[in-house]
């Protein structure tokens, strides 16, 4: 069986910097045996952010893998700072928010770019848990996609 981080690596994708909060908050946070990540935006390798409102700006397939780039930013905040994807054991919620047009009505599409990752990283059983995907009129920056994640530690 392999491990998350063996998973990860079969993926040839790689995590950006992790980022460092901008504001008020703190980037993640154990209680017992939880992980509570806030939310993300998707940082780029050079740190940039993807920015654009899908619909307008960013197309459906630019969403689903801007959705993607989130989800290697959370995975880069959670072995930075944990030192390993392998200290997590499974995906428990996943919250999704979408910078959109108001006619925009595919959320969940644009989404499963983070929860496809996830679930090849913890696998089918661990790395799909519960989730909601929203639509929003704005997000910070003008980022397409924000995601936040709960997480159960190994």
């Amino acid at each position: 069986m392999s491990t998350p981080s063996e998973n990860f690596a079969a993926t040839g994708l790689n995590l950006p910097p992790a980022p460092t909060p901008l504001g008020v908050y703190k980037p993640y946070l154990i209680d017992g045996k939880y992980l509570y990540v806030s939310g993300h935006g998707p940082v780029q390798d050079d740190k940039s952010l993807i920015i654009g409102r899908i619909g307008d700006a960013l197309d459906m397939e630019q969403g689903k893998l801007a959705a993607q780039q989130v989800g290697l930013t959370i995975l880069s905040t959670i072995a930075t700072h944990l030192g390993s994807l392998d200290k997590v054991k499974r995906v428990i919620k996943v919250l999704g928010m979408v910078n959109c047009t108001p006619d925009f009505e595919r959320h969940p599409y644009i989404i499963n770019g983070c929860s496809e990752l996830f679930a090849k990283v913890w696998g089918p059983e661990n790395g799909i848990g519960v989730r909601s995907a929203v639509g929003f009129g704005s997000l910070p920056d003008n980022i397409p996609v924000e995601i936040e994640a709960l997480f159960e530690l190994a």
